[in-house]
C-alpha cells in the first residue's frame, strides 16, 4: 500500500513541510487535501529558504508530481503568484494538478472574512482574514464557485450573481459596507482561466491509478489535528479537516488505499491564534523558544505563542488520526536548558485527566501537570543517528515516545534538508 498521509499532530506549525520534502525525493505524488493558503510551510533547501502558502511541499522535489486536490479552496491570485515566484528561482513548475472541483476563493469572500473577524471584537477567532472560513462556508451551502466554473462563463455568472444577492444585503446592512459589483468578479475570475487551465484535471482518478500501478502518494495535511473542525479546540478551529480522514474525503481516494499516517510533533508546543492552550508560557522561557524556534507564522507573519511539550493532546493525535509514526521536529530548540518540563496530564477541578477533554469547558480550565526531564548543552544539529544525540536528549525522544503513543521514527535535528536523523524508514 503506497499511500501515507502526513499531517500537523499539534496546532499546526509543526514542521510538515521539512518532513513532506524529506519524503519527496522517494514519492511519485505530494497532495494538499485541505485548507487554503491561510496554512504556511517553511523549506529550506541548501543555503535557501522556500516559504509555500497553497503549493504543495513536493513541488520543490524534481520528479514528484504536485496536487491540490478537490478539499482545498483556491485563491487563485494567491496560487499564480506562488508559481510566479518559484518559476523565478528556477522551480520547475509544470507538473502541478489542480482537482476541477476544488471550490475558490473570491473577493467577497476575503472581504467578508475580514468584516465579520473585526465585528467580532473580543470574541474574534484569529482567522487570517483570507477567506478560507466563507468560501468553505459556500461550499456547504451549495453556492460555492469550483475551479472548472472558470471555464464556462454562463455557470460562473449564475453562481456569482446567486452568492452576492444575499452577500451584498449582509455587506450594506450589517456591515455597512459597500456592495461588490458582480462584473467585477466575474471579469477578475475569468481572467485566471488561461492562466490555470493547462494545471486543472480529474486528480481523484489520476491519483486511484497511480496507487493502483504502485506508484507512491504522500497527503499532506495544513494546519493540524487541534484546528480541525471536528475534532480540535471548537470554535478556534480552521474550517476543513486537517485529521487523517480529511485526506480520504479532501482527494477521493479511500481509506483502504493508506497504509501509514504520520503525525508531526514539535519537540515542545506552538499555537496561533485564539484559544485554550494549557502550556503556555508568558515568561521568559517562552520568549526563549519563539526567539531560537524562529516561531513566527510563515503565512500570518504572526508570533506564535509557545509553551512545553504537551503529551495529552500528541496522545490525542494518536488517536484520532490513528497514527502509525511520529516525525519530531525542532528537538535542536530545546539545546541549552537545564531542565525540560513535559505535560503528562491536566488537572481539571481538582481531578488528574490523562485524555483531552471532550467538553470545551474542562479544557479551557484545564491546568498542566509536568514532569521534568533533564536537558542538554551539546550542539545536536550535526548528529546523523539517534546514538549521536547526546544521553539526555535520547532520553527526552524516548521519553516523548512513551506517552504519545506511536514510535518516532524522524527526528528534526535542524532546519536544513540533511538535518534530519532517520530511525525507521516511512516507505
Amino acid at each position: 500500500m503506497p499511500a501515507l498521509v502526513l499531517l500537523g499532530a499539534q496546532w499546526g506549525d509543526e514542521g510538515k513541510g521539512k518532513a513532506t520534502d524529506l519524503l519527496g525525493g522517494s514519492v511519485d505524488y505530494v497532495v494538499r487535501y485541505q485548507g487554503g493558503n491561510n496554512a504556511g510551510h517553511t523549506v529550506v533547501v541548501g543555503d535557501q529558504k522556500y516559504a509555500l502558502h497553497l503549493l504543495p511541499s513536493g513541488i520543490l522535489s524534481p520528479g514528484c508530481t504536485p496536487v491540490i486536490g478537490n478539499g482545498v479552496v483556491v485563491d487563485p491570485a494567491v496560487l499564480l503568484s506562488e508559481l510566479s515566484g518559484l518559476a523565478e528561482r528556477g522551480v520547475d513548475t509544470s507538473k502541478l494538478l489542480i482537482s476541477g472541483n476544488a471550490h475558490l476563493i473570491t473577493p467577497y469572500h476575503t472581504t467578508l472574512d475580514k468584516v465579520s473577524e473585526r465585528f467580532l471584537g473580543k470574541r474574534k477567532i484569529g482567522t487570517t482574514g483570507r477567506g478560507i472560513g466563507p468560501a468553505y462556508a459556500d461550499k456547504i451551502n451549495r453556492v460555492g464557485i469550483r475551479v472548472q466554473d472558470l471555464f464556462d462563463e454562463s455557470i460562473l455568472r449564475q453562481k456569482v450573481e446567486a452568492a452576492l444577492d444575499s452577500k451584498n444585503q449582509v455587506l450594506a446592512k450589517l456591515y455597512n459596507r459597500r456592495a461588490i459589483a458582480v462584473d467585477q468578479v466575474v471579469e477578475e475570475l475569468l481572467g485566471y482561466a488561461d492562466q490555470l487551465s493547462g494545471y486543472v484535471a480529474d486528480t481523484t482518478l489520476v491519483l486511484n491509478d497511480a496507487i493502483d500501478q504502485g506508484q507512491v502518494v504522500l497527503f499532506e495535511g495544513g494546519q493540524g489535528t487541534l484546528l480541525d473542525v471536528d475534532h480540535g479546540t471548537y470554535p478556534f478551529v480552521t474550517s476543513s479537516n486537517p485529521t487523517a480522514g480529511g485526506a480520504c474525503t479532501g482527494t477521493g481516494v479511500g481509506p483502504t488505499k493508506i497504509s501509514r499516517v504520520i503525525g508531526i510533533l514539535k519537540a515542545y508546543t506552538t499555537r496561533v491564534g485564539a484559544g485554550p492552550f494549557p502550556t503556555e508560557l508568558l515568561d521568559e522561557d517562552g520568549e526563549k523558544l519563539r526567539t531560537i524556534g524562529g516561531e513566527r507564522g510563515v503565512t500570518t507573519g504572526r508570533d506564535r505563542r509557545c509553551g512545553w511539550f504537551d503529551a495529552v493532546i500528541a496522545r490525542y493525535a494518536t488517536r484520532v488520526n490513528g497514527l502509525t509514526d511520529f516525525f519530531l521536529t525542532k528537538l535542536d530548540v530545546l539545546t541549552g536548558w537545564e531542565r525540560i518540563p513535559v505535560c503528562v496530564a491536566y488537572e481539571i477541578d481538582g481531578k488528574r485527566v490523562e485524555e483531552l477533554p471532550y467538553s470545551q469547558t474542562d479544557f479551557h480550565h484545564a491546568t498542566p501537570i509536568y514532569e521534568t526531564l533533564p536537558g542538554w548543552s551539546e550542539d545536536i544539529t550535526q548528529a546523523k543517528t539517534f546514538d549521536d544525540l547526546p544521553k539526555n536528549a535520547q532520553k527526552y525522544v524516548q521519553a516523548l515516545e512513551e506517552m504519545s503513543g506511536a514510535p518516532i521514527s524522524a527526528i528534526g535535528v535542524g532546519p536544513g534538508r540533511d538535518e534530519t536523523i532517520q530511525i525507521n524508514s516511512f516507505l
